[in-house]
């Protein structure tokens, strides 16, 4: 087997609200890390404020060797491996310079799903751990779906991040 020469940025998914904590887990453990954050807006009742938030909610990207990638699955909040066609998903050094060069222009940014879904659509989970399963959106707020999903001949509620949902 050939020795693995080059770093790649790795996809992993966090648990929710997790993303900064992880960031400093895997930095203090000498790994590369890569959170792109924005500023948005937020209101609550009594005042408005600017906020650094994740760019990709539940993601953190890490520049690492595939080998190592179980290594970083052990860091405490990390959740799984992004997964595309079977293989561990990278982002690409053109996609890492767009989202940087789009970053600094401060413009703020709304991360949507390939397919917009809606309450009611059918859906296939996509990765996680779910993965392959088949189900209906019920409810559908920005960050979190809540699918019925068939599972083993009964209906399960679960509460999923609509990155992980493809619409059939």
């Amino acid at each position: 087997m050939k020795p693995e020469t080059n770093k790649n940025w790795y996809a992993f998914y966090t648990k929710s609200r997790h993303e900064k904590k992880v960031k400093d887990l895997l930095e203090r453990r000498g790994y590369e890390v890569f959170l792109p954050m924005q500023k948005v807006m937020r209101q609550w009742s009594d005042r408005k404020k600017k906020v650094e938030v994740p760019l990709f909610n539940s993601y953190i990207f890490v520049n690492t060797y595939e080998h190592q990638i179980p290594e970083v699955l052990q860091i405490p909040g990390i959740s799984w491996s992004i997964r595309h066609n079977d293989k561990p998903a990278m982002l690409h050094p053109k996609e890492y310079d767009l989202i940087n060069r789009f970053l600094a222009t401060g413009l703020t940014i709304e991360v949507m799903g390939a397919d917009h879904i809606d309450a009611g659509d059918k859906v296939k989970v996509m990765d996680g751990p779910l993965k392959g399963a088949f189900g209906q959106v019920t409810k559908a707020n920005p960050n979190k779906f809540m699918v019925s999903l068939d599972l083993l001949g009964n209906v399960m509620r679960v509460e999923l991040d609509p990155a992980l949902l493809k619409k059939i």
